[in-house]
């Protein structure tokens, strides 16, 4: 379809014409790439040794230009440099205007990929060595090979050196940003209530998950509040963090803050659930700030309330 508007579209004046590229004349052609799925292969297909590319690095990312609807994109990719076991491979995106022809360069990227065996995802396969039109190619891609192998060193050292906080209620709180979309919302471009409950259960149950480490289900919900309307491209932030622990279940308070990227007025509405953990015991060091001693004691008459209706519903 692309090549039919190319050779039928002619650009109106001499400047248009000098902005196209190709003749008018030269039929245009549209190259397609796809990786052969196991849907393709037949019966007797090849079933040697195989290996996966894994993406170990994104260099850089530059979004240079943004692409419209209605272009075509041009996606390339070459392979620049190979080391032992690594690969890296440099892809440039491309516009192009169908009507005029008019090309730019939109998106650069510059990608480390390493190879891992199939059979044994552990096992890191050798590369085949590339062939470099000149020398200063190899050196300028083995100095890039060094400096990002350095600064992937020295991130994994950082990340061992990280000491994990003991089970608090400063270390469970988790939060959750969510960018507002045409999904989410109604035909009035307000936010689905569903939506919101749906987040606010999945920050409770990181909460939970952190401080236990185990498999959690939703017990029950005590109260959500609706406080005011959500719109479409609102910014949200789902924030939770423990009110109360029992032996064997923690009440979860979440906060949903919605700011708007346009208006800089604040809206919120609270929401509270409290999940089951079944048989894991559990005891909350004592709070030491009088704040959480107040949430802890409010956290424990509402687990006592809520403990009393559900043996008398059973």
């Amino acid at each position: 379809i692309f090549s039919i508007l190319k050779l039928n579209s002619a650009p109106a004046t001499a400047a248009a014409a000098s902005m196209c590229g190709p003749d008018i004349q030269t039929p245009s052609a549209i190259q397609i790439c796809r990786i052969m799925r196991p849907d393709d292969a037949s019966v007797a297909r090849n079933n040697r040794d195989r290996c996966v590319a894994t993406l170990a690095r994104v260099e850089h990312t530059d979004f240079l230009w943004p692409m419209c609807i209605g272009e075509v994109a041009h996606i390339s990719a070459e392979i620049t440099y190979t080391s032992k076991h690594s690969v890296e491979v440099q892809v440039n995106v491309m516009s192009e205007n169908i009507l005029t022809g008019t090309k730019k360069l939109t998106n650069k990227a510059t990608l480390w990929y390493v190879p891992l065996s199939l059979k044994n995802v552990d096992k890191v396969l050798e590369v085949p060595p590339v062939v470099y039109s000149r020398q200063e190619k190899e050196e300028e891609g083995r100095k890039r090979y060094k400096t990002q192998k350095l600064e992937r060193m020295e991130t994994k050292w950082r990340n061992q050196d990280v000491v994990q906080p003991p089970n608090t209620v400063s270390y469970s709180q988790s939060s959750l940003i969510h960018l507002v979309g045409p999904s989410d919302c109604t035909l009035h471009s307000f936010v689905h209530e569903g939506v919101t409950m749906k987040l606010t259960d999945e920050v409770a149950g990181i909460v939970a998950a952190r401080h236990w480490k185990t498999n959690l289900v939703t017990a029950s919900v005590n109260a959500i509040n609706f406080h005011d309307k959500i719109r479409k491209g609102c910014i949200k932030t789902i924030s939770g963090r423990m009110a109360f622990t029992s032996n064997k279940s923690v009440e979860i308070e979440v906060l949903v803050d919605a700011n708007s990227v346009a208006d800089s007025s604040q809206k919120r509405y609270r929401a509270a659930s409290h999940s089951s953990l079944g048989n894991r015991s559990e005891t909350l060091s004592q709070k030491k700030k009088k704040e959480r001693e107040k949430r802890l004691e409010e956290g424990k008459g509402r687990y006592l309330q809520m403990k009393a209706k559900w043996q008398g519903h059973m």
